[in-house]
């Protein structure tokens, strides 16, 4: 039986994680009764900002699997992720503003990670399992739509598309995975005005636009592995990031 952590549940954990620290920061500057002198308060008039940022994140990997028996042994084998292990990241930031609430940004990002492939033959009820270690490079460029400024705090969103490039396929492993993918993201955040610099907590959601499996194989030096592969119709990537920047 496989112990898998919901990664859905994860998401709904830590969208209610978020809420509930803006219904916080809204209660706590509802609770002000005057307003308090503002941190860099000419900080936005600036056309462009830069900065940096460090963070984890958690990498999934959804696979719609088909059915498929191996003629040649009657298997039937099921493909899944069954364990997460947070990743690391690093990125730099340019941000350009468009309007007063409007900001176009770019924030090339280096993600380190991996996921576990758990495949199980539903016959004889056997299992194995793969790591597929990930080196990402992104490029994510978004809109920011941001509140107005109370106090020292602004919350935002952000929506936009992120090409990647992952520098670390193997070639002779159970399922191997092209190198190029195109993210969509969406996410949410807040400024925080502090006396020398600003703080940016920010989760945002990414969801694979391409197939990334590789079909085919004629890489492939074990014939054996491909009913793995086989198994499966195609496959997309996910992850949840957690990042803080400072500008």
């Amino acid at each position: 039986m496989c112990n898998k952590f919901d990664f859905y549940t994860f998401i709904i954990w830590m969208k209610h994680l978020l809420v509930f620290i803006s219904m916080w920061l809204c209660v706590l500057g509802l609770s002000a009764q005057e307003r308090k002198v503002q941190n860099r308060p000419y900080l936005d008039d600036r056309r462009l900002h830069y900065g940096f940022a460090i963070g984890f994140q958690m990498q999934d990997l959804e696979f719609v699997n088909n059915g498929y028996v191996d003629p040649a042994t009657g298997e039937r084998w099921y493909a899944d992720i069954n364990n997460y292990n947070p990743g690391f990241n690093v990125s730099v930031l340019a941000e350009l503003k468009l309007h007063q609430n409007i900001a176009l940004r770019v924030s090339p990002t280096l993600y380190f990670g991996q996921k576990h492939a758990w495949m199980h033959e539903q016959v004889s009820g056997r299992d194995t399992t793969q790591t597929l270690k990930s080196t990402l490079i992104s490029v994510p460029v978004d809109l920011k739509f941001s509140a107005p400024r109370y106090n020292n705090f602004r919350p935002y969103m952000i929506a936009g598309v992120a090409p990647t490039v992952d520098l670390t396929t193997r070639k002779h492993n159970a399922y191997r995975l092209n190198p190029f993918d195109c993210y969509l993201e969406v996410g949410m955040g807040c400024d925080i005005y502090l006396r020398y610099f600003k703080l940016i907590p920010e989760l945002k959601f990414c969801f694979g636009l391409a197939d990334i499996l590789k079909k085919g194989r004629p890489d492939l030096i074990d014939g054996s592995l491909m009913k793995y592969t086989n198994g499966v119709d195609k496959s997309r990537s996910k992850m949840i990031v957690l990042s803080i920047y400072f500008e």
